[in-house]
């Protein structure tokens, strides 16, 4: 599945890997959407919407300041190819500009805590959003420690909107932690590719 994984990854264009990540997303909004419409009432809605700034840097901003903290020590520590995920997260962000990743990133950190936090959690519970999130990271499935890093990333974020009830939070932490990565990646191939 691995070898497949990089086979279409080497196959797939980089534009290709785009579409498909804000079809992804947009499906994923439709789905938050559907559900929130049936789920919620407007009370119920509005108050997961708390905009405390204090609150959303502080817990938001730490939430994501010890994922990445925890992240970098993985990508320093571990073997590479425990964490190579075939290649997509490289191609999809290497060529991106740092406002299209800045877009990209707040995009998918809105649509996914939109359904799996607002929607799933709210109403099914944190362990049900964390386990689908994880299912849903088809790409990990054969990597233990990616497999294990996206369902505990789950958690995490998950115990956080727990505590907080505001979505903003984790929008926020899961938005820092994607942007970051992915800048990581951007020029870390960049450096790669300047010392070839």
């Amino acid at each position: 599945m691995i070898k497949k994984q990089i086979e279409i990854a080497n196959e797939i264009s980089e534009q290709e890997i785009v579409y498909h990540l804000y079809f992804t997303q947009a499906l994923i909004f439709l789905i938050a959407l559907a559900l929130g419409i049936y789920l919620f009432t407007p009370a119920t809605f509005f108050a997961i919407w708390q905009w405390d700034v204090r609150e959303i840097l502080l817990y938001g901003g730490g939430c994501a300041a010890l994922v990445l903290f925890v992240d970098f020590l993985l990508i320093r520590y571990v073997p590479e190819q425990w964490y190579d995920d075939g290649g997509i997260n490289e191609k999809l962000f290497r060529s991106r500009s740092v406002p299209h990743i800045f877009i990209m990133t707040a995009i998918i950190a809105f649509c996914e805590e939109l359904l799996f936090r607002g929607v799933i959690q709210t109403h099914v519970g944190l362990l049900f959003a964390s386990v689908i999130f994880g299912l849903l990271h088809i790409r990990y499935w054969r990597k233990w420690l990616l497999l294990v890093a996206v369902v505990s990333l789950s958690f995490w974020i998950g115990f956080i909107y727990e505590w907080t009830g505001n979505l903003w939070v984790t929008i926020f932490a899961h938005f820092l932690i994607d942007f970051i990565l992915a800048l990581h990646i951007r020029y870390r191939t960049k450096e790669v590719n300047n010392d070839a």
